[in-house]
């Protein structure tokens, strides 16, 4: 059993009512599941012990807080669990109903004001009376011949096969939020050095070089005439370039592996702060075990419910928003899933049902599974009730499915009972537990068999505070789309795009889907022209409904985000859920699924909606497209330039991988590169490049610094098709190169 550990400081500034309300929060719940678990065994000697030892403490710090009442209730709880340590006592029903309504009298008394806690000094206060008269009543009846369960072993309220539970530190949210996004912010600064690591091992290929150069000059040298002081003056020249570049080495070497040990430590913050964020599933589930046994005793039935799973992580924020849905399922299964006892015998069921409560990780989400062993839902009463509401005609609702009939519980106002009870019959519930499911991005099905019970299953995100997410580029600027409500991203050629009636679909999975450009909706200006190949994100609603593609610049990649909210101040951002930074620094906007649906819909009745332009839709040939690939931002841009002014359309990639990438996703007519750059360079590019069946007749250009002949040599045999050298770079030969290689620009 979990405990609060407060700091002094904390402690020090509580009143002595405020602390006994904390421990008598813990040592209730102690109590709870203890007794619970008597019920079923009465001489478990451990969770006899611990009742004993929950009771005994919350005597004596009632004693210390001067409530006189609850000094009585624990006294007369702790003498009995002493008789039934004795074996004196058994621990019967009729006991434990007792004994569970005093520890809701200590809950009761705990949770009193402490200006009004004077009223429970009195040790013989009428509710203290009464609990020990029901109290005295219940172990003067005779035992009942046998408890209707039978002993279940010596079980201790935890779940069997886990590890008592460590101790945990109360923290306010705010602060772990806070904690979690310095982590984020400490794991993008940690990638800070990886570029000045890099410009380094440029300096330190420098040097190299002009090592190289100078042994070279020296060698020339010796063969002629020099005079001593300039053979003294190139000694020493090398002298000095051998001594840096050992200098040098070393301290690139140094600082390389501190950048790893930083990165290491930067991802170990991450992962704790991240962890600190969860709390185990059986936090969320502190009461449900005596809702489930009150209410099927108050029913007249009889029933348990097995908890799996106590130990799975699940994100604060989700588990707080657990507590009443599942509540509600769990009191659905009580009331109309679980038989009478002699209905459940005459089916040859155990007179008591069983509910189970289960929580795992599956492929990335938490799935959490509410199931009964009771009668089921009987399809054709929900037919019958469509019908009388409304929601269907006879031939119609004759149509339905199973499983689409099971749907209609969802639906607000919608119950299958007659009268309305204090427990169910107000249709308000199943609707909540759905409404919750859609605020968090996830989703609730249910599964039913005639007889046999029936099973909720909700799927939820791990935690709300990361998100996987892919990152787009949108009009230049960086957004991210939530993985979790992205039906399928596509290429999409401009030969699948057809038009009706103004408005462009195109087909994928036999499905029309709408295309629309997500610069017009997010912006609102117009759709930017758009290349050969669309990148197309398929969005939809919660259910797979009103599917639209939105066409995107570029896809990037799958990202884990920590969701940083937007400034209230900013009220509602429209289509905007929240922000995020990239692990490279940069700020990134996360959509609001929900919301650009609904504006993709209002663009649509108002008939705003723009069609995604191509390049070549106002009668204009399409432009030959050339990637240039150079991590020099001035050589890059000098030979976009020039290439763009000879009529092309030019893309640029920062070094051979983001080269590489762009390969991959979009189309081109040529690639003009480099070949010393970082992560992949020029040579593995082209290699890359050739060994690909799609891309193995795509013209490259390498031109490079490199113009020894066994460079020009490298370069070919990889795969090149033309080299040209910087060092006598013109811009004639180069716009010549383009045209012998790809033509001209519209032809």
């Amino acid at each position: 059993m979990s405990e609060d550990r407060m700091s002094h400081d904390s402690l020090r500034d509580r009143s002595l009512h405020d602390l006994f309300r904390m421990e008598a929060e813990a040592q209730r719940q102690v109590l709870t599941e203890g007794l619970l678990a008597l019920e079923r065994n009465p001489t478990a000697a451990a969770t006899l012990e611990e009742c004993m030892r929950a009771a005994h403490s919350l005597k004596g710090a009632a004693r210390i807080v001067g409530l006189g009442a609850a000094v009585a209730v624990a006294h007369s709880m702790e003498d009995c669990l002493v008789e039934a340590q004795h074996d004196r006592l058994h621990l019967h029903r009729a006991i434990i109903d007792v004994l569970l309504r005093g520890v809701d009298l200590l809950g009761r008394i705990a949770d009193t004001p402490a200006e009004a806690a004077a009223t429970w000094a009195n040790e013989e206060i009428e509710p203290v009376l009464t609990f020990r008269a029901a109290l005295d009543a219940a172990l003067a009846a005779p035992a009942p011949a046998a408890d209707a369960l039978e002993p279940a072993g010596d079980a201790a309220p935890a779940e069997a096969g886990e590890e008592t539970e460590e101790r945990v530190l109360r923290i306010a949210a705010r602060n772990l939020h806070r904690m979690l996004g310095l982590a984020s912010e400490a794991l993008v600064e940690s990638r800070w050095l990886d570029p000045y690591i890099r410009s380094l091992a440029r300096v330190k290929e420098l040097q190299r070089r002009s090592a190289l150069a100078l042994d070279q000059l020296a060698e020339r040298n010796a063969g002629l005439a020099a005079d001593a002081p300039s053979a003294e003056l190139l000694a020493r020249a090398q002298a000095d370039l051998a001594e840096g570049q050992r200098l040098l080495g070393e301290r690139v070497a140094a600082l390389d592996a501190f950048d790893r040990r930083l990165a290491g430590v930067a991802h170990g913050l991450y992962d704790e702060a991240l962890a600190s964020h969860m709390r185990p599933f059986a936090d969320g589930t502190r009461g449900f075990k005596r809702m489930v046994r009150d209410l099927a005793r108050e029913l007249g039935k009889e029933a348990r419910l097995e908890i799996v799973g106590n130990r799975t992580p699940v994100d604060r924020d989700v588990l707080s928003r657990l507590e009443a849905p599942l509540g509600h399922l769990l009191r659905n299964a009580v009331d109309h899933g679980i038989e009478a006892p002699a209905q459940r015998l005459a089916r040859g069921k155990p007179a008591e049902g069983e509910i189970r409560l289960e929580a795992r990780h599956v492929s990335g989400r938490l799935e959490i599974r509410i199931g009964d062993d009771g009668q089921g839902i009987d399809a054709e009463r929900i037919r019958r009730a469509v019908i009388a509401r409304g929601l269907a005609d006879a031939d119609t609702a004759a149509r339905f499915d199973h499983d689409e009939l099971l749907e209609f519980l969802f639906l607000p106002g919608f119950t299958l009972r007659e009268t309305v009870t204090d427990i169910s019959g107000r249709g308000v519930g199943l609707d909540a537990v759905q409404n919750m499911a859609k605020q968090l991005h996830g989703n609730v099905r249910v599964f039913s068999q005639p007889d046999q019970g029936t099973r909720f299953q909700l799927q939820l995100p791990l935690t709300t505070s990361v998100l996987r997410a892919l990152s787009v580029d949108i009009g230049g600027e960086a957004y991210a789309f939530p993985l979790a409500r992205i039906v399928a991203t596509a290429l999409v050629s401009r030969e699948q795009v057809r038009s009706l009636e103004g408005r462009q679909y195109f087909e994928l999975g036999g499905r029309e889907i709408g295309l629309v450009a997500a610069q017009q909706v997010l912006e609102g200006g117009d759709a930017a022209a758009a290349g050969a190949q669309l990148p197309v994100v398929v969005i939809g609603g919660a259910h797979g409904e009103h599917l639209y593609g939105l066409a995107v610049d570029r896809f990037g990649s799958v990202i884990e985000l920590i969701v940083q909210p937007l400034d209230p101040r900013l009220g509602k951002v429209k289509d905007i859920a929240a922000g995020a930074i990239l692990d490279d620094g940069t700020p990134v906007l996360i959509v609001d699924i929900d919301d650009l649906l609904r504006s993709i819909e209002r663009l649509v009745a108002a008939g705003h909606l723009a069609q995604v332009r191509h390049q070549d839709s106002a009668g204009a040939a399409e432009r030959k497209r050339v990637l240039v690939v150079d991590d020099s931002l001035t050589v890059r841009e000098l030979q976009r330039k020039l290439i763009e002014a000879g009529g092309y359309a030019v893309e640029v990639a920062v070094d051979g991988m983001d080269g590489w990438n762009a390969l991959r996703l979009g189309r081109f007519d040529l690639v003009v590169t480099d070949i010393d750059m970082p992560r992949m360079d020029g040579i593995e590019l082209v290699e890359l490049i050739k060994k690909d069946p799609r891309l193995r007749e795509l013209p490259v250009m390498i031109v490079s610094y490199k113009d020894r002949e066994e460079d020009r040599r490298r370069g070919l045999d990889a795969g090149a098709d033309f080299y040209l050298s910087k060092a006598g770079f013109d811009e004639d030969a180069l716009m010549q190169a383009v045209v012998d290689l790809v033509g001209g620009p519209l032809e």
